[in-house]
């Protein structure tokens, strides 16, 4: 079997773009439903209390529906409490005296979570259709590539990228032969072990500095990808499977090298 070197991708410099853009959505959880009210105050002696409280649930429609859990939960209080506080007597209170207007408060509030409950869901169960018709398209392309006669280094550059993408690492190299010691690395099932129990990657990321994922031929280590992952960033088991089959195509590659050696 030849002799390879190795081959390293960095990931780019983090994009914060989402996360800046869900604190812009929980800013306006908080504000929007004040601002609602508030131009609501000229109408509050004519405007019925139930229609301004349908209002407010399209505000809360609407940013559940833009963000997360947490800005749906936050427009949800921030809506009721501003009902209470602009649009029902006594004005500039948080109290209500009327009856009705405490049913509509609360139905505001129930109503809300709810939406925000259902948004949520319906939100997770898209992500997670999109994500695993993107895993398999990636694995497919990889197969395809390594089906056309791409070199083991031309595989393994394409591997890198997706793995740094997928699994969110900071940096990726690809080496050959096995670890000189014995390091944390990603097992065939997708767990990764610390002192013989399994870590919970899909809550507390990857651990240590540095992780391997073995590509194997014929059960054999063969070469790895030494993964330097982001410290604490949640990756799930059907991340690391595809993981795992991407290494898998790497082998494919190498099938050759060992039967010649």
């Amino acid at each position: 079997m030849s002799q390879r070197g190795s081959l390293e991708f960095k990931r780019p410099a983090m994009d914060f773009a989402g996360r800046n853009g869900q604190g812009l959505i929980r800013g306006a959880a908080v504000g929007l439903p004040v601002a609602v009210a508030a131009v609501l105050i000229p109408f509050r002696a004519s405007f019925a209390a139930t229609a301004a409280a349908l209002v407010l649930i399209a505000v809360v429609v609407g940013l559940s529906t833009s963000g997360d859990r947490v800005a749906g939960y936050v427009a949800t209080l921030s809506s009721t409490l501003s009902f209470d506080f602009f649009l029902t007597q006594p004005y500039d209170r948080l109290t209500i005296t009327h009856r009705p207007d405490l049913e509509t408060a609360i139905c505001l509030f129930v109503v809300g979570i709810a939406v925000t409950e259902l948004s949520a869901r319906s939100r997770h169960y898209r992500e997670t259709a999109s994500e695993e018709s993107e895993h398999l398209s990636l694995v497919h392309s990889v197969s395809e590539l390594v089906a056309s006669g791409a070199s083991e280094e031309e595989v393994a550059q394409q591997v890198q990228h997706h793995l740094v993408e997928l699994l969110h690492l900071r940096s990726c190299q690809y080496t050959s032969g096995p670890a000189e010691r014995p390091s944390f690395r990603i097992e065939d099932s997708g767990d990764v072990y610390l002192a013989g129990t399994v870590w919970a990657v899909h809550s507390l990321g990857l651990p240590g500095q540095q992780i391997e994922l073995p590509v194997k031929v014929n059960g054999t280590v063969a070469a790895r990808f030494v993964l330097t992952p982001t410290a604490g960033w949640p990756v799930s088991r059907e991340r690391r499977l595809v993981a795992v089959a991407l290494a898998d195509q790497v082998g494919a590659t190498l099938r050759p090298h060992f039967r010649s050696a």
